[in-house]
């Protein structure tokens, strides 16, 4: 480590791919209750591109290193923490933070990587998997049998949503650009081209009857289709305003159009559901039990990959230097699944 030296991507402000800055620097060395992790591999998500615009919900104040998740080993262990801890691969959420050579985490937040799966490969499920899941199996609750309709089924979680679909017996319909439709045919969806076909029309020709569950990072009128679009019983479950990435004014307003109507629509007796999904909803005055949920769920997602169950979609793997072009290429439509950094 007396060699070793800190290396992070700053988010400036506003600014285009190319006005990311690298920062050198020393080190740190961890607290009570922290560990150092040697970071191996972060990604590129929806988060940071709207980080960049100013037009995350929650985002800090610039200046700030970015990074939503890493996957890397345990290098040294503050006062407290487990000393056989080092060594260990491990994943976290981090939300800021993770574009960086080493990072410090509290070791309550770290999830073990099991024995096998690859750290890039593992990078590509952490916070695309604990998405995928929770909606999936916590708020949707689909069975065996059930359709669901899946947009942007490309992406880092619609490519790892309709794996975990199909790995549990659920047919799926997903939305995407033609470019992918081979290799999601090739998953087992029935795919729609957004750009070009009616989709509510085109889901009504596949289940007449509606689909039992609807997975919607679009936001806009893309909410309400999807809403009408649900059988009796059928859950909306929203987590993103895509549509929305490149307007200017308020960054929450879209959001809070969506909550709105969820609430609203919930209101209605038609044995339908709707929900905007949150992956921090319950760690302000839930973190145990937050932690252990996030804990079990994502340690499921990695016995998926190490079983085969699902595949690590990599859309592209850049060094942590090149983070403006791997934000360009992320935000190009033309990958299927996430854009990995390695430092």
């Amino acid at each position: 480590m007396s060699n070793a030296e800190l290396i992070e991507v700053v988010l400036p402000g506003e600014v285009e791919p190319e006005g990311l800055q690298l920062r050198r620097g020393p080190v740190p060395v961890p607290a009570a209750g922290q560990v150092l992790v040697g970071v191996e591999a972060t990604g590129v998500s929806f988060a940071e591109q709207q980080m960049r615009r100013g037009r995350y919900y929650d985002q800090p104040p610039f200046p700030f290193v970015p990074g939503y998740d890493l996957v890397g080993r345990v290098l040294v262990t503050g006062g407290g923490v487990d000393p056989a801890l080092r060594g260990t691969r491990v994943a976290a959420l981090t939300k800021i933070g993770g574009w960086a050579s080493h990072v410090l985490l509290d070791a309550a937040d770290l999830v073990e990587v099991p024995e096998g799966v690859d750290a890039i490969d593992a990078e590509t499920l952490v916070v695309n998997g604990i998405t995928a899941w929770q909606m999936l199996h916590r708020r949707a609750r689909v069975r065996r049998g059930q359709t669901i309709l899946v947009h942007g089924a490309n992406g880092g979680v619609g490519s790892t949503l309709v794996q975990l679909a199909r790995a549990a017996g659920v047919s799926v319909i997903g939305t995407a650009s033609v470019r992918h439709h081979d290799t999601l045919r090739a998953l087992g969806v029935t795919p729609i081209d957004h750009r070009t076909e009616d989709v509510p029309a085109r889901v009504r020709e596949i289940a007449p009857d509606g689909v039992d569950a609807v997975f919607d990072h679009v936001g806009g009128r893309s909410v309400t289709d999807s809403w009408r679009l649900l059988a009796r019983g059928g859950t909306l479950v929203a987590y993103g305003t895509a549509v929305t990435r490149d307007d200017t004014g308020s960054k929450r307003l879209p959001v809070l159009k969506v909550l709105a109507r969820t609430l609203l629509w919930n209101a209605l007796p038609n044995g339908r559901s709707a929900g905007f999904y949150n992956i921090w909803g319950g760690r302000s005055f839930r973190a145990d039990r937050f932690r252990a949920r996030l804990r079990d769920d994502l340690t499921a997602v990695f016995e998926a990959l190490r079983d085969g169950r699902i595949t690590a979609q990599v859309g592209g793997r850049l060094p942590l230097t090149r983070a403006a072009d791997a934000v360009r290429l992320a935000e190009s439509g033309t990958v299927v699944g996430k854009v990995v950094l390695t430092p």
